[in-house]
């Protein structure tokens, strides 16, 4: 990788809305009641231009509602390997049910969690409010990135490959 980067505001954001548009899936991980950590994979809200915040729909009376109840601190992470990008994201949870929000984020994929569509009383809304980020990300394809390294391992040269940083809302 190359030289780690810090980028802030604005820019940041738009470096974390480019990074994970398109990952359908993020892992959130919130502090448990014993200290430990729970993660579990969440279906992202695709949104036209990322703000800082992400949006998921959830059960209610689940785990991980109890457990931001206990501490909103979360962090989520996405992973795309075929492109080799990978975010993390840290910031701060709330639930709501916002039932103009759950219109908003609905689509028929929820059906399978909430038979009773967009106005089952369990649908809760999972609003993260990002603080900040740390992403690592390759500047060429697959093949290119197998031959760099392929190439630093025979001149036991380092080879930049892409880029890493952190963004601080």
């Amino acid at each position: 990788m190359s030289e780690f980067q810090e980028i802030h505001g604005t820019e940041g954001l738009k470096k974390i809305g480019d990074l994970i548009k398109g990952i359908r899936m993020a892992m959130l991980t919130t502090r448990a009641p014993d200290g430990s950590f729970d993660s579990r994979p969440m279906a992202t809200q695709e949104i036209e231009q990322f703000d800082g915040t992400v949006w998921f729909l959830t059960q209610a009376g689940s785990g991980k509602l109890e457990e931001i109840a206990d501490d909103s601190h979360v962090s989520l992470i996405y992973a795309d390997s075929g492109n080799a990008k990978y975010v993390t994201v840290k910031g701060f949870a709330s639930v709501s049910r916002d039932r103009a929000r759950i219109g908003e984020l609905w689509n028929s994929m929820y059906k399978a969690w909430f038979p009773e569509g967009e106005d089952d009383p369990s649908i809760r809304v999972l609003r993260v409010d990002v603080t900040e980020a740390e992403y690592w990300e390759a500047s060429s394809s697959r093949l290119v990135r197998g031959a760099k390294y392929l190439a630093a391992a025979v001149t036991g040269g380092k080879v930049e490959i892409g880029e890493a940083g952190k963004v601080l809302v």
